[in-house]
């Protein structure tokens, strides 16, 4: 039996890093879990709030607080810091210049006291963030991800739920390339049952599927939570979690994350969405899928905003 403790570490205790601990906790996901931020009231302040909620856990969890230098133990270390919140008309993108300083200070501390776990990476620009970690630890790729796009098919998958009136569950759909405006759904592998969702969709509304209206619903989406709330927290809180439990039990479930591609789609040298079987190790398999050539020419297009941003990286 493993008696091993799983250690998760969140740096970055925001809105997103403490929704993320409150979502590991609420499902259990791990038996230790340590808060890092420089905001050492607020950190303390979290950490003793999560542990009056373990309380009521039908197990034991241990939540404490760490500086981010006390890391060799752990296995997952979920990146959520933010160089500060979006304004009116900016993208993710915009987010890159200020996040990338605060990772370039963090990451190789970490590997300078021996962290040797997988590194998921929560903060915007996703993608350009998640190659940057990589470079900066010199971990294998199998070891650094990024939530990536996993919560966007989350969302398009619910969007098709409500629509068809069943479980999101039974939906395989799913979107492919950069957390951000190049992203696009692969509608040529989209299906309920091998049956095509445009057909289901059809047949169910009598209606004709507008795929390109349905994209930039989704597309839009947290944007349209960003300016009603001032954030976004619940969602990605629940995509990290889901992450963090699929690498645990070492699922073999494929997730549409940020992965780092050598040859995989044609690229190299790049982060970006696309599906990937997830095990204990972190990333076991990437699922190269046959797209068609409109989905070919939005993927290329992805990776080519991808690259040059991370050619802009501080």
């Amino acid at each position: 039996m493993n008696t091993k403790a799983r250690k998760v570490m969140i740096v970055g205790t925001g809105n997103v890093g403490a929704s993320a601990a409150y979502a590991l906790l609420n499902q259990n996901i791990c038996e230790e879990l340590i808060l890092v931020d420089l905001d050492k009231p607020r950190v303390e302040g979290h950490a003793q709030d999560l542990a009056d909620a373990a309380a009521y856990l039908p197990g034991m969890m241990t939540i404490s607080t760490r500086s981010v230098d006390a890391c060799a133990d752990v296995d997952i270390a979920v990146i959520t810091v933010s160089g500060g919140a979006l304004k009116p008309g900016q993208t993710r993108l915009d987010e890159l210049n200020n996040t990338a300083r605060i990772v370039k200070n963090i990451v190789p501390v970490m590997m300078a006291n021996g962290f040797n776990g997988i590194f998921l990476v929560a903060t915007n620009p996703c993608d350009i963030i998640t190659w940057q970690v990589w470079k900066l630890s010199g971990l294998p790729r199998n070891q650094v991800i990024g939530t990536g796009v996993w919560l966007d098919t989350t969302r398009l998958r619910r969007v098709l739920a409500q629509a068809l009136e069943i479980g999101a569950q039974s939906i395989d759909a799913f979107i492919l390339g950069e957390h951000g405006d190049s992203q696009f759904p692969v509608w040529s592998h989209s299906s309920v049952y091998g049956s095509p969702i445009v057909d289901v969709y059809q047949r169910k509304t009598g209606e004709r599927l507008d795929v390109d209206a349905l994209a930039e619903k989704v597309r839009r989406h947290g944007f349209e939570i960003f300016a009603r709330k001032g954030c976004t927290e619940y969602g990605i809180a629940g995509t990290i979690a889901e992450i963090c439990r699929n690498i645990f039990t070492g699922s073999h479930r494929a997730l549409a994350i940020s992965c780092i591609l050598d040859g995989e789609y044609g690229a190299h040298d790049v982060a970006i969405g696309v599906p990937a079987v997830l095990a204990q190790s972190g990333v076991q398999q990437i699922i190269e899928l046959q797209l068609e050539a409109d989905e070919v020419a939005k993927f290329n297009h992805s990776v080519s905003v991808i690259k040059s941003n991370i050619a802009r990286l501080p």
